[in-house]
């Protein structure tokens, strides 16, 4: 579950600094309380879409069996894995401008009257993160039942706390833990768990015989880690480590590697901060 409270962490502080920074934004017009009940308005309609998406998820899921249900849980890791991957590479480019845009889009509804198109700001922004949670969660594995769907209840909740009190201290500048420290830690970890989606999704496509494994296994390094045990399954979840790998997916995941350090000598913008 930890790749649970990670997820949930990670999102939950992106979604509130956008609401920091229309909040923040709003504060600061003569009619701050219209602006205030559009802007929650907002948030909720946005929460209410990653809802809508997480249902109609589950719904497909319930209707699909075997091999049906199979094609669909593969789809999604390897959407989750390119989502999460773009997501990085997204914000590493445009962090630095994401706060001048959101205040730019708020005054140019600000200056037309237009509450309704303040509201669809906030709904879209929150909405994109939730989403983006839905499916990552959905993609690591974790659509649980049962008393493992009580612990990913948990993991997501205590996710959502620390991500809380994260922002908080995000939000008072400190030089160890401010917003640039922060996005370059959790790309890191984030770019591993992509990786670990397409590793999971690969396996999955080598067992079915979509690819083929070229050499299976390159070698056992389960003597050092087992990932069929708890710890080695934790590092797994999060890496894409395999103790048994196929020559195909070492390939895979090596390219994926190559591909990701050559986006990502790119310029960045990281001084995303709320006012």
């Amino acid at each position: 579950m930890g790749s649970t409270v990670f997820i949930v962490w990670r999102e939950s502080i992106e979604a509130m600094l956008v609401i920091g920074i229309l909040y923040t934004w709003l504060k600061n017009q003569a009619d701050t309380g219209n602006g205030m009940r559009f802007l929650w308005g907002g948030v909720l309609a946005g929460i209410g879409l990653a809802l809508g998406l997480a249902f109609i998820m589950l719904e497909v899921q319930s209707e699909l069996v075997g091999e049906a249900l199979e094609y669909f849980q593969i789809a999604i890791m390897l959407i989750a894995a390119v989502l999460i991957t773009q997501m990085v590479l997204w914000m590493r480019r445009h962090g630095r401008t994401l706060k001048r845009n959101l205040e730019a889009g708020m005054q140019r509804a600000h200056e037309q009257a237009n509450w309704w198109g303040m509201a669809a700001l906030a709904a879209i922004a929150v909405g994109r993160e939730g989403a983006e949670t839905v499916i990552f969660l959905y993609g690591a594995g974790l659509a649980q039942s049962g008393g493992a769907q009580l612990q990913f209840i948990g993991a997501a909740i205590s996710g959502f706390v620390l991500a809380f009190l994260s922002f908080w201290l995000l939000s008072q500048g400190s030089r160890f833990f401010s917003w640039k420290v922060f996005f370059r830690f959790s790309e890191i970890l984030l770019l591993l768990l992509a990786a670990a989606l397409l590793v999971d999704g690969v396996d999955r496509m080598i067992g079915l015989g979509w690819l083929p494994a070229l050499v299976d296994p390159v070698w056992d390094s389960s003597f050092l880690l087992d990932d069929s045990t708890r710890v080695g399954g934790i590092i797994a979840a999060f890496t894409g480590y395999r103790a048994h790998p196929a020559l195909m997916l070492l390939l895979i995941y090596a390219a994926y590697w190559l591909v990701v350090s050559l986006l990502l000598r790119q310029p960045t913008g990281l001084r995303t901060h709320t006012a």
